[in-house]
């Protein structure tokens, strides 16, 4: 699929380089520019840039609240202090930490060569010599630039016939504010990865791929729940067992060591998830601040647990789940798994207690491969952008001519509605398969990342849904619902070139 053919935004900008691609024009000869090289080469570019953002703060100097008047804080530099890793301390063994187990090893590999590092520079004078903490942000750095190419390329494997939707995660903007603030892109590439395997009907290895990004973060945990709902409608419950008892071998192999050497530094971050109160950027937080902390627990003493703001964020998520489990079972056509999974994680961000910043790289891969149009994704990113910037002015405080806690309450609910109308498109499709980009891109498309729930016909349906019987050959396959089949969208026509399409939701 050539993107100046389906997307307005990228025909506007290949005008720099003489417009669109002709209709004529020769396709796949290049030996070595493929889609997926120049895809990584556009994300290195962006890595490069995101590097110089985070420069000014990697020796640990931040006086004059530089981290916030360059925007370039990152969780690294204040936590290596302190949990002690500049003195050898491993995460958990010597030190408390709140990141699930797979995060803490990151740590531990980065503090590890910055060691080594360090005292290379001390045997070897042609080394440069940098402090420890620098070292580390560097290593860490590179680590994660690691991981951004690897989500590139799972990216683009999942994207089945439109490779250069990968392109959307190389060019991001959210990548280039991001990549660098907290140690998300591990978790965000072994979850993508994982669903490249599930896309390849390999569920063994998707279990284990995302039985680790739960060792990472927990996030990744919410797609089985997507996975659950859709082998439930197409009756393929065995590969998702499969996928759920390898997540569990996996995750397991990497916790249980960590969890009998040191059970309580471990399980800190099962207790501070609990007993952290809303974050700043949450709609919880927003609505303590307008009611004067008259409403949930009301004002809460140093560690206390927010025990009804607990209640409430379980609550809303349960019905929040509730809704996508019925979207998934009661769609015309199946979804695809993307699309049910950055709906599901899109609300668990807006409705839970805490949205860091940096959480909404979980959000950049599944809404490039819900909605891969150009358009929607920068305004939401732009949002995304303008949240980070107003988070450091407000940080910075009034004195030091930031900004006041309304204009950052603004940001946040800004970015909000830019989520929620996103998702409320990426319903519209679910709903209206014959206005999925993906789908209409080419004709016989079902869902790339579906592995085997892909061209799957439909065996369990919510009441009131009809679900036609087989029928003969050349008519309604079993599965067809209100008339479409199956990976062919009704109405769908096509112009007679390659990948070109009419009725495309322009």
């Amino acid at each position: 699929m050539v993107p100046t053919w389906v997307d307005a935004v990228a025909a506007q900008a290949s005008e720099a380089v003489g417009g669109p691609w002709g209709r004529h024009a020769v396709t796949g000869r290049a030996r070595f520019w493929t889609p997926l090289r120049v895809c990584l080469l556009f994300a290195t570019c962006v890595l490069a840039l995101a590097w110089a953002k985070q420069a000014p703060c990697a020796s640990g100097d931040w006086s004059g609240s530089r981290q916030y008047t360059h925007l370039c804080y990152s969780d690294a530099v204040p936590l290596f202090g302190s949990y002690g890793l500049g003195e050898g301390a491993l995460p958990y063994l010597d030190a408390r930490v709140e990141y699930p187990v797979l995060t803490g090893g990151l740590m531990a590999l980065a503090a590890t060569g910055a060691r080594l590092y360090v005292t290379a520079t001390d045997s070897v004078g042609l080394l440069p010599g940098v402090p420890t903490v620098q070292a580390f942000t560097v290593l860490t750095c590179l680590l994660l630039s690691a991981c951004a190419l690897v989500l590139v390329r799972a990216v683009l494997g999942l994207s089945g016939r439109r490779p250069w939707d990968a392109a959307m995660i190389g060019l991001s903007p959210i990548l280039l504010v991001h990549a660098f603030t907290n140690w998300d892109l591990l978790a965000v590439a072994l979850a993508t990865l994982g669903m490249l395997a599930w896309a390849r009907s390999r569920p063994v290895a998707a279990g284990v791929l995302l039985g680790l990004g739960i060792a990472a973060k927990f996030y990744p945990l919410l797609l089985f729940g997507v996975l659950f709902v859709l082998c439930l409608r197409a009756g393929r419950l065995r590969a998702w067992v499969v996928a759920v008892a390898a997540a569990a071998v996996a995750w397991s192999a990497v916790n249980l060591p960590v969890a009998l050497a040191a059970a309580d530094n471990w399980s800190w971050f099962f207790v501070f998830s609990r007993e952290r109160p809303a974050n700043p950027e949450s709609i919880w937080n927003i609505a303590l601040h307008a009611t004067d902390q008259r409403i949930l627990d009301g004002p809460l003493a140093a560690g206390e647990t927010p025990s009804v703001l607990n209640a409430v964020v379980t609550v809303c998520l349960l019905a929040l789940a509730a809704g996508v489990a019925w979207l998934g079972m009661a769609a015309p056509v199946r979804p695809r798994v993307a699309q049910l999974a950055f709906l599901l994680v899109a609300g668990f961000l807006l409705l839970n207690k805490v949205w860091s910043p940096q959480f909404s790289l979980w959000l950049l891969p599944l809404a490039v491969l819900a909605r891969p149009r150009w358009r929607s994704l920068l305004l939401w990113q732009a949002t995304e952008v303008m949240v980070w910037i107003v988070t450091m002015l407000h940080y910075l405080g009034t004195d030091n001519r930031g900004i006041e806690v309304e204009w950052f309450f603004f940001g946040v609910l800004l970015r909000d509605t830019a989520v929620l109308v996103l998702m409320a498109l990426v319903v519209r499709d679910v709903l209206r398969p014959d206005g999925d980009v993906v789908r209409t891109s080419w004709p016989g498309v079902d869902d790339p990342a579906g592995g085997p729930l892909d061209r799957a016909p439909d065996r369990r349906l919510l009441r009131g849904v009809r679900l036609l019987r087989s029928a003969p050959e050349g008519g309604a396959q079993e599965g067809d619902l209100l008339g479409v089949r199956r990976g062919v969208p009704g109405g769908l026509e096509d112009d007679g070139a390659v990948g070109r399409p009419r009725h495309l939701d322009q």
